[in-house]
C-alpha cells in the first residue's frame, strides 16, 4: 500500500481532527502518501481531494469540528454515485480509506470494501449510539458541554425560583441526557429508552417546591417528544414557572476533552496499522479500556445497551 485517503462523514464531533491527525501522521511514519477527502462521500464523488503532509495536520488536535468538512450525500446511496466514487478513488491511486463517522458512514465504508477498496471505520459521533464500542469520539466532550450548561442554568433558575427543561441531542440514544443529567444533578432525566412518567416528574417538582427548593432541572433527550409540551404540563400542574432551553448544535462544538483526544489518537493509529496489515471493512473501537477492531458488518449490527443501573441511580439521587 502506497496511498491512503481520509474522510469524515455525517455529523461532526469533537475529536475528529485528533483522529485525522493521528491517522495521517501514522501513515507518514510508514512511508505512505495521504489524500484528504473534503466533505465526506459527496466530496469523494466530486473529486474534492488534496495531498496532505505533516503541516496539513499541525495544530489541529485541539480544534473542534473537522478540517476535512462533512456533508450528506444522497448520490452515494445510488449505484451511479458509487461507480463515480470508485473511479475517483482509482484515478488518485488511493488503495485504502479511513472513514470517521457514525453508522451511515460505516455502511458507506462497507460499500467501498465490497467494490475492492480497503476501508477502516473510526466511530465519530457525539450520540454514543454505536453499541460495539464503549465510547464514540466526541461523546465525552458533549457530556461536558451539557453538564456545564446545566450548572449555569441552575444558577439563574435558583435566582428566580424557576424550573428549566433542558433539551439535549439523542433521537434514539439517551446517553448524553443520562450521563450529563447525573453529573449535573438534574432532578429528572427523560430518555427514549424508558417510558416517560410525567406524573413522577411533576411530583418531584411539587416536593421540591414544598421544601423550598429554588431550582428544578429536567433533562430531556430530543427523541422523547415535544419538550414545549413538557414545559407547559409542568407549569400547569405545579404552578412553577418553567423555561425551555434547547442546546442544539452547541453540543457538537468546542475543543475535545482529554479523553476524546486520546482515544481519537489511538484509533487513528490503529486504523493505519490495520490497513498496513491488509485488513478491510474493520471498525475500530474501545472495549474494557483497550482499542480493538471487528468487522464493520458486525459493528453496525451491535445494539447499543442503555445503562439502566445508572438510570436507577439517577432516580434515587433525585428523590
Amino acid at each position: 500500500m502506497k496511498t491512503i485517503g481520509i474522510l469524515t462523514s455525517g455529523g461532526d464531533a469533537p475529536g475528529m481532527n485528533a483522529a485525522i491527525r493521528a491517522a495521517a501522521r501514522a501513515a507518514f511514519a510508514n512511508g505512505l502518501r495521504v489524500k484528504g477527502i473534503r466533505n465526506g462521500y459527496d466530496g469523494l464523488i466530486k473529486g474534492d481531494i488534496y495531498e496532505m503532509n505533516v503541516s496539513s495536520v499541525a495544530d489541529i488536535i485541539h480544534k473542534g469540528g473537522t478540517i476535512l468538512g462533512s456533508a450528506r450525500s444522497s448520490e452515494f446511496r445510488t449505484k451511479e454515485g458509487q461507480d463515480k466514487a470508485v473511479k475517483v478513488i482509482e484515478s488518485y491511486g488511493i488503495e485504502g480509506i479511513v472513514v470517521i463517522g457514525g453508522d451511515g458512514s460505516f455502511h458507506g465504508a462497507n460499500i467501498l470494501h465490497e467494490r475492492g477498496i480497503k476501508t477502516i471505520g473510526i466511530p465519530g459521533t457525539i450520540d454514543n449510539d454505536m453499541g460495539y464500542t464503549e465510547f464514540t469520539i466526541g461523546y465525552t466532550t458533549a457530556v461536558e458541554t451539557v453538564k456545564e450548561a446545566i450548572w449555569k442554568l441552575r444558577d439563574t433558575s435558583s435566582s428566580h425560583g424557576r424550573g428549566n427543561v433542558v433539551e439535549v441531542m439523542g433521537r434514539h440514544c439517551g446517553d448524553i441526557a443520562l450521563y450529563a443529567g447525573v453529573a449535573g444533578g438534574a432532578e429528572s432525566i427523560l430518555v427514549p429508552e424508558v417510558p416517560v412518567d410525567m406524573e413522577q416528574v411533576i411530583e418531584r417538582v411539587r416536593r421540591g417546591k414544598k421544601r423550598g427548593k429554588l431550582h428544578h432541572i429536567i433533562v430531556v433527550a430530543e427523541g422523547v417528544g415535544n419538550s414545549k409540551e413538557i414545559v407547559e404540563k409542568i407549569e400547569s400542574e405545579t404552578g412553577v414557572e418553567t423555561k425551555l432551553t434547547i442546546l442544539g448544535h452547541v453540543q457538537r462544538g468546542g475543543s475535545p476533552s482529554a479523553y476524546d483526544a486520546m482515544i481519537a489518537s489511538e484509533m487513528g493509529v490503529k486504523s493505519i496499522e490495520l490497513l498496513m496489515e491488509g485488513q478491510s471493512s474493520q471498525a475500530v473501537g474501545i472495549k474494557d479500556g483497550k482499542i480493538y477492531n471487528l468487522p464493520i458488518t458486525e459493528a453496525v449490527n451491535t445494539k447499543s445497551e442503555f445503562n439502566r443501573e445508572l438510570y436507577t441511580i439517577a432516580n434515587m439521587l433525585a428523590n
